[in-house]
């Protein structure tokens, strides 16, 4: 029996794991009401934005896949908001920038969480807006245990918020008096929110219209327009000090919509794996299992130097092309189907030898050269730094907080859910004083030069590193898992899906078992810093293993055990059978289940 950390949750009911104890119980408590997986999920969600609002708040985004039990199908949720209409590359220049700051109010991109939880809930769930709404309410007014990482996070805020975002300060410091770790935190004025959209949606009559209600309430009611007001009256500056006026109107809210679309799909052996669309970072997950579909990586030992050195070599050219192709294909041409073609994998699978590459080697494609040489010839011009950027998850390795959360749910009809709402975290911009919660940074991914896949356009989606994940096996099994960590949500996936559907370990094991993820190509988040060649690993794989990597040119960068990723998952098997679990690293996720 392979030892683990916590057992692996088993029943026939229901499984729910996120990456908060709270919102994994509140989800459980939806499905013992009569809810099903997607009722579960928007609630989750809804009090993760309380418990964790260093990595996510109503201001944010949401991408989501969800599976339908009864029609076996798969649906993607983008409820990644657009940039606003003001949001011109011009617009930016005028003010002297060089890139879209990393927070403050010209940061942002329109918010879609809300939309999002909605979409779902009314399309999908079958609860009533109050059952899915209250524990959000509950906790925000009655208080949470906070977090020591919350609690730190807002410390080294403090004087910040203090001198320059003040609504903030008095949101997070109350009476200038820090929150504590382990005591409860509060947020009132968010729960006033929520309280006061749901008085509004319960003045119609049936469920349906109460759910339209709430999203009028956000995009086109009283929050777009407190939100619309409070930001015409503000000048402030970012963390940089450059003083930014917002470029959101009440115009950008009310015209917006989440909206349902086909994920993408590939496969390894006889796995299919569904993820987000090219505005993600999702094909690069795809993209590495191709690569190493055709390296009999069953041979190798899963806790080796040659498996980690493979896989670390895949990903460095996965997410190559992902700088120079993956965008919104709204606004750009996407070549995914050649992205994931066998011929260009084998091609590209050719370049892996025995040596760690320290260059950026994005593939090239007919028709795609000119494009290649502008993307490559901008990440050149980008000044080196001394390390990666990340995600709050990773502040610990990092000195940068960061943002995002996750959530897997099944339920005994089989629905599934894996969710990773992000943005609008406190950190990312002034907290608004009638709403009790900020706006996101997501701009942040655009670059300020004309001709890029991911230069900024108004409408345009950032290509977001949010990235779920859902798979399924022809005998019936069906996955879905995720993560938070900024770039490093598809490399620790990919480990992560590898160890369980590759080497056969139950879902509890494989979060148990070490990680690794590389920082060689460039960071998604501001200044887009790379470490040519290096790799992050945890201690656990041993002095032997760490040893080979550097002898074959990798530079190894060591991690204490079990602090690496915040990986949840949830399966089904064949027979009906479910199961979940979560990783124990930074003392927070659970799985629940019965």
């Amino acid at each position: 029996m392979t030892f683990t950390t916590r057992p692996e949750i088993t029943g026939t009911f229901g499984v729910v794991s996120s990456t908060h104890w709270i919102a994994s119980g509140v989800g459980m408590a939806m499905l013992e009401r009569g809810g099903n997986a997607f009722d579960a999920a928007v609630a989750a969600g809804l009090v993760l934005q309380v418990t964790e609002p260093h990595l996510n708040g109503p201001g944010g985004e949401l991408p989501a896949i969800l599976w339908e039990g009864a029609s076996a199908r798969a649906q993607v949720l983008c409820a990644q908001g657009p940039a606003p209409a003001g949001a011109t590359i011009a617009h930016f220049r005028d003010q002297g920038l060089t890139h879209v700051p990393g927070d403050g109010l010209m940061a942002t991109v329109i918010p879609g969480a809300w939309d999002g939880w909605m979409l779902m809930l009314r399309d999908h769930g079958r609860l009533p807006l109050r059952d899915v709404l209250e524990p959000a309410i509950h906790y925000a007014r009655a208080g949470h245990p906070c977090m020591p990482r919350v609690a730190e996070t807002i410390a080294g805020l403090a004087g910040f918020f203090r001198d320059n975002w003040p609504s903030s300060y008095a949101t997070w410091v109350p009476g200038g008096a820090l929150p504590r770790g382990g005591r409860l935190l509060r947020n009132p004025v968010l729960a006033d929110t929520y309280a006061r959209i749901l008085t509004q949606a319960e003045s119609r009559r049936d469920r349906t219209a109460q759910i339209e209600a709430a999203r009028d309430a956000f995009y086109r009611g009283f929050v777009a327009e407190e939100m619309a007001r409070w930001l015409a009256g503000q000048e402030l500056p970012d963390s940089e000090g450059h003083m930014q006026r917002a470029i959101l109107t009440a115009d950008d809210m009310a015209g917006y919509s989440a909206g349902m679309e086909a994920p993408v799909w590939g496969s390894y052996g006889d796995w299919q794996i569904a993820k987000c669309g090219p505005w993600s970072q999702g094909p690069v997950l795809l993209q590495s299992l191709a690569l190493l579909e055709g390296m009999d990586l069953g041979a190798l030992d899963p806790m080796g130097a040659e498996f980690l050195h493979r896989v670390t070599e895949a990903m460095k050219l996965a997410y190559a092309d992902r700088e120079v192709y993956l965008a919104d294909p709204a606004f750009a041409s996407v070549p995914l189907a050649r992205l994931l073609a066998p011929d260009y994998s084998a091609a590209r699978r050719a370049l892996i030898g025995a040596r760690a590459s320290h260059d950026l080697t994005p593939g090239t494609l007919p028709g795609f050269e000119g494009q290649r040489a502008a993307m490559l010839a901008a990440l050149e011009r980008l000044s080196s730094t001394d390390g990666a950027v990340y995600e709050p998850t990773m502040a610990h390795l990092a000195r940068k907080p960061g943002d995002t959360v996750h959530l897997d749910v099944i339920d005994a009809e089989g629905n599934m859910v894996s969710a990773t709402p992000s943005g609008g975290w406190l950190q990312s911009a002034p907290t608004i004083p009638g709403l009790g919660f900020c706006l996101n940074s997501r701009a942040q991914m655009f670059w300020l030069e004309e001709g890029l896949p991911g230069s900024l356009a108004p409408g345009k989606r950032p290509r977001t590193t949010l990235s779920p994940s859902l798979a399924r096996h022809p005998d019936g099994r069906r996955l879905a898992f995720g993560t938070p960590g900024g770039d490093q949500q598809d490399q620790w996936q990919l480990i992560f899906f590898l160890y369980h559907a590759q080497f056969g370990m139950g879902l509890q094991a494989a979060l148990d078992a070490p990680l690794f993820h590389t920082t060689h190509f460039p960071a998604s988040f501001y200044p887009r810093s790379r470490s040519p060649g290096q790799i992050m690993v945890e201690e656990t794989y041993g002095p032997d293993v760490i040893a080979d990597l550097r002898a074959r040119g990798h530079d190894v960068q060591t991690s204490p055990p079990m602090t690496i990723g915040r990986l949840t998952a949830a399966g089904r098997d064949a027979d009906g059978m479910l199961r979940a679990g979560a990783s124990p690293r930074l003392m927070q996720a659970y799985a629940l289940g019965r």
